[in-house]
């Protein structure tokens, strides 16, 4: 971790980058615009606004001399982000933040599910465990759910969806994160995203360009918000900030969001909400703790085998 040329304590960025991402379920619920064309205009407004900041060299470089392999997993990786925005800002239309959030801190659980069985990564007991005490948090949101209405059970089952695609998103991505730049990373995967989005709309007669200039500023304000002072923060914090304590850190998204969706929007959290949540996100801090502690000891071992 080298924090010396941070101009402030990582924490501070990294509470930056939480309120910043928590705004995101407030703006979608804040617009009129279909969920497609506010994940659509999210990624490629996104994409505007990284342009001038992209190392074209060092792109050209990458994608001359990147296999076939690379490219169809490049391609996955996007197509699946698109995917992730579509059910997952559809699914504000049927349910409330609070369900709709914390249902997404479930990623790490499909993430390992899907190392499983892509990747044979297997995952200890406490793991297991931990997974399994997720799965019923989110049952009891879910249940909960139903007695409020079949929509908001749809609502969460869309939510669901786009964390399963967000999950491949990231497991498709993982190996070309070490080899490329995440700004060069980000701006593939969020130019295929946007584009899956256009050919989505295309393809369901979805207007374009008929919103107000309220739903415009929303587009913007997505790109930049969550987009760039969020997620790309968090991208770029991973030079100082080890891995886990960025996702624990993102971990704060569903409880910021509820926060400000009492606020901003006057939506009240129900008990089934409250209790599913703290059983999710208690099981995912000890699930990223247990995998931390793994790793450290698996570099660790590695380190004493390479000295010996």
């Amino acid at each position: 971790m080298n924090k010396s040329t941070l101009p402030l304590p990582p924490p501070v960025f990294l509470l930056i980058g939480v309120v910043a991402v928590s705004f995101s379920s407030i703006l979608i619920k804040w617009s009129q615009a279909p969920a497609s064309i506010l994940g659509m205009y999210r990624l490629l407004f996104t994409v505007l606004l990284f342009l001038p900041f992209l190392p074209w060299r060092e792109m050209k470089i990458l994608f001359k001399n990147s296999t076939l392999k690379e490219w169809l997993m490049l391609a996955v990786s996007g197509v699946f982000l698109g995917l992730h925005f579509l059910f997952w800002m559809e699914s504000f239309s049927h349910t409330t933040v609070a369900s709709a959030m914390i249902l997404t801190a479930l990623e790490p659980v499909f993430v390992v599910i899907g190392a499983y069985f892509l990747f044979k990564e297997k995952t200890s007991k406490v793991g297991i465990i931990s997974i399994l005490i997720a799965v019923s948090g989110s049952v009891t949101i879910a249940s909960g759910d139903i007695g409020v209405s079949k929509t908001a059970l749809y609502g969460d089952l869309l939510s669901v969806l786009g964390t399963v695609a967000v999950s491949v998103h990231m497991l498709a991505g993982q190996e070309l994160c070490r080899k490329m730049p995440s700004i060069i990373y980000s701006f593939a995967v969020f130019l295929i995203g946007g584009l899956v989005l256009f050919v989505y709309n295309i393809c369901t007669n979805v207007s374009l360009i008929q919103y107000d200039i309220k739903d415009w500023w929303i587009f913007l304000l997505l790109a930049l918000i969550p987009n760039i002072f969020g997620h790309a923060l968090f991208s770029w914090l991973l030079k100082y900030v080890d891995a886990t304590t960025i996702s624990m850190a993102i971990l704060g998204e569903p409880i910021g969001a509820i926060i400000l969706a009492y606020f901003l929007l006057g939506e009240m959290t129900t008990v089934s909400q409250l209790v599913g949540g703290m059983i999710v996100m208690i099981s995912v801090m000890i699930f990223l703790k247990y995998k931390a502690a793994e790793l450290e000891k698996v570099t660790a071992l590695q380190e004493k085998s390479n000295i010996s």
